[in-house]
C-alpha cells in the first residue's frame, strides 16, 4: 500500500497571511521563478534565501541570493528560525534526491506548500507537503495530491485523482475523474487521460498525448491513442535531454559549509 505523509484538508478560509514566517528557496533556476512568484502572492512566507550547489553564494534570483548548498540549511534554520522550505526543481527525479539530502542534513526542516491565488482547488482536496499549484489549475473534490507534487499552469484535475509523490502534471494538461498518477511520472504539456486509468510510476506520458487504457511502470508512452514506445529507468533521459549521469550530479556541487553565505 503507498503511503501518502502529511496529508491535509485544504481549507482556503483559514488561510491568514504570515509573512513574518521564513522560508528557503531550492533551486535557482527558471522553474524557481515560477515558485518564488507564487509565494510572493501568496503573502504566507518571507524567503530568506535559495539553496543551490550550483550557483556561487550570492548569486541572486528576482531579488534573492543563493546562501549556498544544502549543508548550509541546519545554521540557516538556527539564525532565522526558520518555518520551513520548499523545493523549486521541475524534474521529478532531481527533486527527490535534494528532498533526501535535505532532510539528511537538516531532520527538522518543513516543508511548505505553494498555491497560485487563481488555482481553484476543491475545499475536500488533500494535499500533501512540499506541494506546489500552479496558475490557472483546477483540482476537483475528492483528488489527492501526494507529498512534492507540482500541477503545472492551466492543468486540470478533476475529481478523486490520486497524485502519488514526486508526480507531476504540466501545463494544460488534463485528466478525467479517477486517474491514478504513479510516483515520479509526468503527464507532459496537453496531453488527455480519459477517466479510470491508471499510469504506473516513473513513467513519462508525452506531450499532446490521449491516453485512453493503463500505463505500466518505467515507460515511456506517447501518441493518439497513447502507447509504450520504450522502458526507462528512474532517472534515465529526460523528455528535455538531461541524462541520467547529469541527474544524479545535480546539486551535488560545493555542498560543504564553507560554501555558505555568512
Amino acid at each position: 500500500m503507498r503511503r501518502f505523509g502529511h496529508l491535509r484538508l485544504l481549507e482556503h478560509a483559514k488561510l491568514q497571511p504570515m509573512s513574518t514566517d521564513s522560508i528557503l528557496v531550492f533551486g535557482a533556476s527558471g522553474h524557481a521563478k515560477v515558485v518564488i512568484d507564487i509565494i510572493e502572492q501568496q503573502s504566507l512566507w518571507h524567503i530568506v534565501g535559495l539553496i543551490d550547489s550550483y550557483k556561487n553564494p550570492g548569486t541572486k534570483l528576482m531579488g534573492y541570493e543563493v546562501l549556498g548548498a544544502e549543508a548550509c540549511v541546519p545554521d540557516l534554520m538556527t539564525r532565522h528560525n526558520l518555518a520551513g522550505a520548499i523545493i523549486a526543481i521541475g524534474d521529478n527525479w532531481i527533486r527527490h534526491q535534494v528532498v533526501q539530502r535535505a532532510v539528511s542534513d537538516a531532520p527538522g526542516l518543513a516543508f511548505v506548500n505553494a498555491i497560485h491565488p487563481t488555482a481553484r482547488v476543491a475545499r475536500d482536496v488533500q494535499l500533501g507537503k512540499g506541494v506546489v499549484i500552479m496558475p490557472g489549475v483546477t483540482i476537483n473534490p475528492g483528488s489527492r495530491i501526494g507529498d512534492f507534487c507540482f500541477v503545472n499552469t492551466n492543468a486540470s484535475v478533476d475529481h478523486d485523482n490520486t497524485l502519488e509523490p514526486f508526480s507531476c502534471v504540466q501545463p494544460n494538461a488534463a485528466t478525467g475523474g479517477n486517474v491514478r498518477l504513479g510516483a515520479h511520472s509526468v503527464i507532459s504539456m496537453g496531453a488527455n487521460v480519459i477517466q479510470g486509468v491508471s499510469i504506473g510510476e516513473h513513467t513519462i506520458i508525452g506531450a499532446g498525448s490521449t491516453v485512453l487504457h493503463d500505463i505500466p511502470d518505467r515507460v515511456i508512452a506517447y501518441g493518439t491513442p497513447c502507447r509504450v514506445i520504450r522502458s526507462r529507468e528512474p532517472g534515465q533521459a529526460r523528455a528535455d535531454g538531461i541524462s541520467k549521469n547529469e541527474s544524479n550530479n545535480a546539486f551535488h556541487g560545493r555542498n560543504n559549509y564553507e560554501h555558505c553565505k555568512r
